[in-house]
């Protein structure tokens, strides 16, 4: 099952952390003069809220859509084995497939994200997609890891389309999707030249 990472709705303690930490930060904060600081907060108080209340928004829903998946992952399997081991309808490019990171650990716990692209068009490439990994702690994880999320729940792509990403030894972008299309269960497993559309959930782990 999946388990989710966001609260329903912020408690007193969480409210109270946060100015704790508001405060120590304004507290460092010491080139602030105190005369123009209060000037602000009595003449621009309700504005002052308002922005700051839209700050922890927008890093609070970076960790909205998340979940975590737990799987055994067998890495004794060279590759072909692994993505085989899924049931998919293969699109591999060989080389890739024969280069994919085969990562570490019998155990792994999975984080897919989804990022919030309504600002950027409803794409992301590569490069912002690594900024996306870092603002929530994550890096990529490793194609052995995602293809056991997709043998152990076969249906868990049909709603939840799903990816990584790596470079391979001369700095290219390369993937492993999976995904459901026209009926279809599939898997890509090639080089990207494109950016990724809105629809896709990404897999990490934590650093």
């Amino acid at each position: 099952m999946a388990e989710t990472m966001s609260p329903s709705r912020t408690t007193a303690g969480q409210i109270g952390k946060l100015q704790e930490m508001f405060g120590a930060g304004l507290r460092k904060a010491e080139e602030l003069p105190s005369d123009a600081v209060q000037q602000a907060m009595e003449k621009q108080g309700d504005a002052l809220v308002s922005d700051l209340v839209k700050v922890v928004r927008k890093y609070v829903e970076m960790f909205i859509n998340m979940f975590v998946r737990v799987v055994q992952v067998n890495r004794s399997r060279d590759p072909h084995e692994a993505i085989r081991a899924t049931g998919r309808r293969e699109y591999l490019n060989d080389e890739v497939v024969t280069s994919m990171p085969r990562g570490k650990d019998e155990r792994a716990e999975v984080v897919f994200f989804k990022p919030d692209l309504s600002k950027r068009n409803g794409y992301v490439s590569d490069d912002s997609l690594e900024k996306e990994y870092e603002l929530r702690g994550l890096i990529s994880a490793d194609p052995y890891s995602l293809s056991a999320v997709n043998e152990d729940d076969q249906a868990f792509a049909d709603e939840h389309p799903n990816a990584v990403h790596w470079k391979d030894s001369s700095g290219r972008w390369c993937y492993a999707a999976f995904y459901r299309w026209c009926g279809e269960r599939s898997v890509h497993v090639g080089r990207l030249g494109n950016d990724w559309v809105d629809n896709w959930w990404f897999a990490g782990v934590r650093k």
